[in-house]
């Protein structure tokens, strides 16, 4: 099968693409950052998703299926800039996918999507709605991104469309918003509140990507490894240390004193759990997590001990 990535310059997405070409798939990236280093058996293009010559990709290489990975949640990107690619890029591939004959697509979202606040649910099934988006703006366009790949469901009918709202992931990496938050020596919490945080080793969240592909789920789903803990657990087990201060506090003390930086509308995420029931995927891929909670924070401790330089980190998305 052939299959095409946009965003394959991400760790997650190299995962997923070393994989397929492992399986014996033709994949072919989408990227304008490239990849140094890449397999010389995958195919190329450091192109931005929306342009024209992305549209030329699709129409001439006539993937079989695409796992659409070109989204981004930094702040080191202006909201104008987060709205093109997130909401534009998706867009973009959609199209392309509809006018070249795509039959399979997989959309890699975040389970960020249902929000954190005081009234959510403690498990999240696939059915709720976004929430909590008036005290979080930043993750308005992560949020459209999704809701229009999960109305192409009834909008292009011929293409086998999943959407898999992952949780976050964890590894000896680093990458990703958990891993950013827990960089540094100290890691900081609202007084009062130790919220369960859900994660995923990032090789379980590889494997699972591959398997909604080649299960060629259609629907909305879930993804989540072992069981979640509470942030001040998953402090201590990195060998980190918890710091709680009052909520006003430490909205000023952000990006501050050694701090990891998150915007205000992030504070609720260290505050309210997001965690996702996801019984529905596991059921439909057979998938199964190799890494349980404690090893998965361990491999992250071991590649980065405590008391190295804190990382600016994303919006939890």
């Amino acid at each position: 099968m052939r299959v095409l990535i946009p965003g394959i310059a991400g760790l997650l997405a190299r995962k997923v693409a070393q994989r397929l070409l492992g399986g014996g798939h033709e994949v072919i990236g989408i990227d304008p950052r490239g990849w140094p280093g890449a397999p010389k058996e995958i195919e190329l293009h450091a192109i931005d998703i929306r342009k024209r010559a992305a549209g030329e990709v699709f129409r001439k290489r006539r993937p079989h299926a695409v796992v659409h990975m070109a989204t981004i949640s930094a702040l080191t990107a202006d909201a104008e800039e987060r709205y093109r690619i997130n909401l534009g890029g998706t867009r973009a591939v959609f199209e392309y996918c509809a006018a070249h004959g795509v039959e399979q697509l997989v959309f890699v979202g975040r389970h960020t999507y249902y929000g954190a606040g005081p009234d959510a649910p403690l498990y999240h099934t696939e059915s709720e709605p976004p929430q909590e988006l008036g005290s979080y703006p930043e993750l308005a366009d992560l949020v459209a991104a999704d809701l229009y790949a999960a109305n192409a469901l009834w909008r292009l009918p011929a293409l086998q469309t999943a959407v898999l709202r992952i949780c976050y992931t964890l590894g000896p990496s680093g990458h990703g918003t958990l891993a950013s938050f827990l960089r540094g020596r100290f890691v900081p919490m609202v007084l009062g509140f130790d919220p369960l945080f859900q994660f995923i080793h990032e090789d379980d969240a590889a494997d699972a990507i591959v398997a909604a592909l080649s299960s060629k789920l259609r629907g909305i789903f879930n993804v989540a490894g072992p069981q979640p803990l509470p942030l001040g657990l998953i402090a201590r087990e990195a060998g980190r240390r918890a710091l709680p201060f009052p909520e006003a506090l430490l909205a000023v003390l952000l990006g501050r004193a050694g701090l990891p930086r998150l915007s205000r509308g992030a504070l609720a995420h260290i505050k309210y759990p997001i965690v996702v029931d996801a019984s529905l995927f596991r059921r439909e891929t057979g998938f199964a997590h190799r890494f349980d909670e404690l090893v998965t924070v361990q491999t992250f401790a071991d590649g980065f001990p405590a008391g190295g330089r804190s990382s600016p980190v994303p919006p939890l998305g």
